[in-house]
């Protein structure tokens, strides 16, 4: 089994009542970057998750792409998820992608998560959404 995929199998499988099992998988010096946040260390990693997953009803990954080489890997994803603080709690997909860096002793030490912030937060706002999907059809036609 490739590192992506143990990677990959973990986030499948965890839960607000696993997140204690973070320290498999990163490494304790962990800088976790994604759109909205940039936490350091694995004590930072564990309150993020916490609060990410406190009224996270359901999360599941399907790979797209990948690629490993050295250290260093790349998996493109497609995560459908449901949060009671977003679209009402409905499942919704966000596509995404992940840059993996592996420490000597097998763990992540940066993970950086990279998707359009737009799609996860703001089309789901009754406002903003209406706003973002109108300007974005505007940019398409120009």
């Amino acid at each position: 089994m490739s590192r992506i995929d143990t990677f990959l199998n973990f986030y499948n499988g965890l839960s607000s009542n696993e997140l204690h099992r973070l320290t498999e998988i990163y490494h304790p010096d962990i800088c976790f970057i994604d759109p909205v946040h940039q936490v350091v260390g694995s004590a930072a990693l564990q309150r993020y998750f916490e609060h990410a997953y406190a009224r996270l009803s359901f999360c599941q990954f399907e790979r797209k792409a990948q690629s490993e080489q050295g250290d260093c890997g790349f998996i493109s994803w497609q995560m459908t998820f449901a949060h009671q603080a977003i679209g009402k709690g409905k499942k919704i997909q966000l596509d995404g992608c992940s840059e993996l860096h592996w420490h000597r002793d097998g763990r992540i030490i940066r993970h950086r998560d990279y998707y359009d912030l737009t799609d996860l937060v703001y089309r789901h706002l009754p406002v903003i959404g209406w706003a973002t999907k109108h300007v974005k059809q505007r940019m398409a036609q120009a």
